[in-house]
């Protein structure tokens, strides 16, 4: 009742968005996780193809995340929300409706270029609406974005059973409410006149050296976030023998915060520095990777027969997710509650787009090492990704504590020099 009382104390704009991302994520895991499998399987299509397809959609959100940072700062937030969903709905409908490749790569086309519109702009936009109530704010949006994400794959999966196009229709249905929905119910801001060009606000974003070294510092959060998918799915599969344990992660890393992340957020709100809340919870999610490595070097490589050894050796992996779930809801609302205080509130877009697309890099970057260590790593050295998660985690959080204390990282009012380069230069 605490969580429903505090969704009811924003503004509608505010609880609308909320829902609009578990929306959002429902939508896009019920169908993304399953279309490679559509693509090889029902369409017969090649891996390299399926590989440019999926690529074209990664590289159209990521790549393009400055961009949609910048369009929220100039166009609106509100109508680039908008556009975003309409777009994610027309590029979803695509997949239903073609299987030539052209139209299936407009479809991936839309539908990544939709996600680099709405997710920088959907931040900016509650940054601004939550005040200074943006922690709290950002740790009900982390529960709803999880909801999204598990309620996604169950929907996914029973959709399947009639076709992927069903799948694909649902999709772009529910793109299209939420479009409809922030239509009514967001409120329009009023966009004042930029004063400088595109490229001079990213010219200014980017020579805020506080900013990229609190960026880089974080790289720790985004590889590790990511390894939800790579590593712990991969441990549970060799420890148990069985994909079906797969899901358990998920539903550990849901349950925790839908029970945990607005009293941690609370908690650490009022005890803790920003500093030592983000700090504390990457070298959480780094060390609980450790209990993995020592499982995958002392568990056996015979596949489990017996439910109750199932769940001993599940063990391991689900103290793992319970971890790096708890350090991201220890971290992540701080840090969404930080980007925009670096720069002036006009610029909050496009210091979310920046922040999207260093993370993005880091994110592919970072599956891409641990995936070579986990295929480098000798016989008889499984513990090898979790290891190199360690470190990683680790490292991180000594990187954010550096950047804290030699320039601090707490919001603090823009100086003179912050504010002379936003002005125009001939």
């Amino acid at each position: 009742m605490s969580t429903w009382r505090l969704i009811r104390s924003y503004p509608p704009a505010v609880q609308v968005l909320l829902v609009n991302q578990l929306g959002v994520n429902t939508g896009f895991y019920l169908l993304i996780p399953y279309l490679a499998g559509y693509l090889g399987n029902d369409l017969g299509m090649s891996a390299a193809v399926i590989g440019v397809l999926l690529g074209a959609r990664n590289l159209s959100q990521q790549g393009l995340f400055l961009l949609g940072g910048s369009a929220s700062d100039r166009l609106g937030a509100r109508g680039v929300i908008i556009a975003g969903c309409a777009l994610r709905s027309v590029g979803f409908g695509l997949f239903a409706l073609g299987t030539a490749l052209p139209v299936l790569l407009a479809a991936s086309v839309l539908s990544g270029l939709a996600g680099a519109l709405f997710n920088p702009a959907v931040r900016s936009y509650l940054s601004l609406e939550a005040g200074d109530r943006r922690a709290e704010m950002f740790s009900l949006f982390n529960v709803f974005a999880n909801t999204g994400m598990l309620l996604g794959p169950l929907l996914g999966s029973a959709l399947l059973l009639v076709d992927f196009r069903m799948a694909a229709v649902t999709a772009a249905v529910i793109f299209a409410l939420l479009t409809a929905a922030q239509v009514v119910v967001l409120p329009a801001r009023r966009v004042p006149r930029p004063e400088s060009s595109v490229l001079a606000d990213w010219r200014g974003v980017l020579a805020d050296r506080r900013f990229l070294a609190f960026t880089g510092a974080l790289t720790g959060l985004f590889a590790l976030q990511n390894q939800l998918y790579l590593v712990l799915p991969m441990h549970a599969e060799h420890f148990t023998g069985t994909a079906v344990s797969v899901s358990v992660i998920f539903l550990v890393s849901t349950a925790s915060s839908l029970l945990l992340q607005v009293r941690i957020t609370r908690w650490c709100s009022t005890r803790w520095s920003r500093g030592r809340s983000i700090t504390t919870g990457l070298a959480v999610m780094g060390g609980g990777f450790a209990v993995t490595a020592v499982a995958a070097a002392l568990m056996p490589g015979s596949p489990a027969t017996d439910p109750v050894e199932i769940a001993l050796r599940l063990a391991p992996v689900l103290v793992t997710a319970l971890a790096l779930s708890v350090g991201v809801m220890l971290a992540q609302p701080f840090v969404y509650e930080l980007i925009p205080s670096f720069g002036p509130e006009q610029l909050s877009g496009t210091y979310f787009g920046v922040f999207y697309l260093v993370s993005g890099l880091t994110a592919a970057g970072g599956n891409a090492l641990i995936g070579l260590a986990t295929d480098l790593a000798p016989p008889g050295r499984p513990w090898l990704p979790s290891a190199l998660c360690v470190a990683i985690g680790l490292t991180s959080a000594l990187a954010v504590l550096a950047v804290h204390r030699r320039t601090g990282i707490d919001p603090r009012p823009h100086d003179d020099e912050e504010i002379a380069w936003h002005t125009p230069t001939s």
